[in-house]
């Protein structure tokens, strides 16, 4: 599918506007010919001839048809900017839905500020293409043949001559636009990094500050700026080399017709009225060849552009989902058999031949040093990514033969990097579940222990968070996003590390709490502080990807391994002796 093509998918369903606003650009482009005309006749019929009675009624005419023509080019830009609207609403949908669908894979190598790139100024390439180049581009078409037309009408030679130079206008425009196509795709790549920069300085802007950075990261987007510059600057020697004779050849246009066109009234062979008409027919031949040059540039701009839109389009996301089924909830049996794991871009296993089972209802813990593989395998239950090696069953059935909606509609989880949006605590909490109530709400954030630091702020659950959370503490977060992920009641409950920043008293209150409600729950538990883990049903200790130790506390600590020696590190011996007895 070509631009044009795929730019009609969009606009197919706003043919008839777009039809109506072509039809009027070509009846506004005929009524411009009537100008050089009437003209002429004044000269001709009025000055010359002296037919004085003539003067108003063509001054008349030459009024009205300019009110028409300014009508019908409100009413043709207006449904162009009609249809270029609504074609960016649909594309802007469709972009973002892709990016909803779109796989952890494809985010995790794909800069945001490339995407941010694409979302606003890629696609404002396209609205401008469609309320503006369209229009113009047919305006230009049906002025310069028109006036051709007229011309060969009144005085073969001259036009010839002009077509002649309109001819080699044509040659040095068509190889500047070769010459600037692909500086203007660098230029959409170069735009995606400093847009990147600039995204990542704004997200990360307190470590920056943090570690007094700032002339780095000014230096650093220095380069990506001169570097934006410099390809800017290069399409603009493009213009510089091709433009001034794009002029000359048009203000040639001119000075051909006054040269043969006077030597012709000399002669007696060409009328001075004809000279007017064939002089105010000239602006359309000189005006398409100078607006050539702007519209080879908006063109070039917009394919640049396509290319980077269609693009995030045409990305598929790795994890393939089946057709939708009868929407079920599931029990939460989960089994892993003999599954391994690596990312596309490294010859690395992250997990390797992983198997255990869980049931419903009961804890299984997951412990291990920084890079051992336990985030990546709870990521695997949710699907956000596919075993490499291996099968991972939910409910005895193949995880790859669950519809997505009805797998994750049955998982909470609380991933490591917390994520709030701006918006009010309540909503935040009920982001999982948008129909609770705010009794449920308010129970649930019992539940997480965030219900008495919620109640200390300003607005209470409608205090308006910051951006990712900011203005709360870690640990607050923390039990914020606990809360969210348990209002949903799901059959799998994930938590990744997620009282890492609060006291072992508050991590207490929340273990009682869940054990009071997750009788029914298979709960994956990622944990650093053994007494997070103690009466999980199954502990699972990872290293380099493997399972290297398995069981429930007490036999782990018989086994005198990696477990024992953390145990003992953490609580001493005192605790341990007391936990072994």
């Amino acid at each position: 599918m070509n631009n044009m093509q795929w730019v009609w998918s969009y606009i197919r369903n706003l043919k008839l506007s777009l039809f109506t606003a072509m039809f009027l650009v070509v009846v506004g482009s005929v009524i411009s010919m009537f100008y050089p005309l009437l003209a002429g006749r004044l000269v001709d019929d009025v000055i010359n001839k002296g037919h004085s009675e003539l003067l108003l009624p063509l001054l008349g005419t030459m009024i009205g048809l300019m009110f028409l023509k300014s009508l019908i080019r409100y009413v043709y830009q207006m449904l162009c900017e009609k249809v270029s609207q609504q074609a960016l609403f649909n594309l802007r949908e469709e972009l973002y839905k892709k990016l909803l669908s779109l796989d952890f894979d494809f985010f995790n190598n794909t800069r945001v500020g490339d995407i941010m790139a694409r979302m606003t100024g890629d696609i404002e390439a396209f609205r401008h293409f469609l309320a503006f180049v369209v229009y113009n581009i047919v305006e230009n078409m049906t002025l310069l043949l028109f006036a051709i037309y007229m011309m060969m009408q009144i005085n073969v030679p001259i036009t010839l001559i002009l077509v002649v130079i309109t001819f080699f206008i044509g040659i040095v425009t068509f190889r500047m636009s070769r010459e600037v196509k692909p500086m203007f795709y660098e230029i959409r790549q170069s735009f995606s990094r400093l847009n990147s920069v600039v995204q990542e300085n704004i997200s990360g802007n307190r470590v920056v500050k943090a570690f007094a950075r700032e002339d780095f990261e000014i230096e650093k987007f220095t380069i990506h700026n001169k570097d934006y510059n410099k390809r800017n600057m290069d399409s603009a020697k493009v213009w510089v080399k091709y433009l001034p004779i794009v002029d000359s050849l048009t203000s040639f246009l001119k000075v051909a017709t006054l040269l043969v066109g006077g030597i012709f009234v000399m002669k007696g062979t060409f009328s001075l009225g004809d000279l007017i008409v064939f002089n105010g027919f000239l602006w359309m031949l000189d005006g398409p060849m100078r607006m050539s040059g702007w519209l080879i540039n908006d063109v070039q701009r917009f394919v640049a552009s396509s290319y980077k839109i269609r693009e995030m389009l045409d990305a598929e996301s790795k994890i393939t989902n089946p057709p939708l089924q009868n929407a079920k909830k599931l029990q939460g049996y989960v089994r892993f058999d003999q599954v391994s794991f690596q990312f596309a871009d490294s010859d690395q296993h992250v997990l390797k031949k992983v198997s255990f089972e869980a049931k419903p209802g009961q804890t299984v813990a997951i412990l291990g040093a920084t890079g051992s593989g336990k985030s990546t395998l709870v990521s695997l239950i949710s699907r956000f990514y596919d075993a490499s090696e291996g099968t991972l069953f939910i409910d005895h059935e193949d995880i790859r033969n669950l519809e997505l909606r009805d797998l994750r509609s049955s998982i909470s989880t609380v991933m490591q990097d917390i994520f709030l949006f701006s918006d009010t605590i309540e909503g935040n909490i009920a982001f999982s579940e948008p129909n609770a109530t705010f009794s449920q709400v308010e129970s649930i954030a019992r539940i997480a222990d965030a219900h008495n630091f919620i109640m200390k702020l300003n607005e209470g659950y409608d205090t308006i968070v910051g951006e990712r959370g900011v203005g709360l503490s870690g640990g607050q977060k923390q039990r914020i996003s606990l809360a969210r992920a348990l209002l949903r009641n799901a059959s799998i409950l994930i938590l990744d590390d997620t009282t890492s920043a609060v006291d072992m008293e508050t991590e207490f209150k929340i273990q009682q709490e869940l054990k009071k409600i997750g009788s029914d729950m298979t709960i994956f538990v990622i944990a650093h502080r053994i007494s997070s883990v103690m009466d999980a049903d199954l502990i699972l200790i990872m290293e380099h990807g493997e399972v290297i130790e398995r069981g429930t506390h007490e036999e782990l600590m018989k086994q005198e391994g990696y477990y024992y020696n953390v145990f003992r590190e953490q609580l001493g011996d005192f605790n341990q002796q007391k936990a072994v007895s």
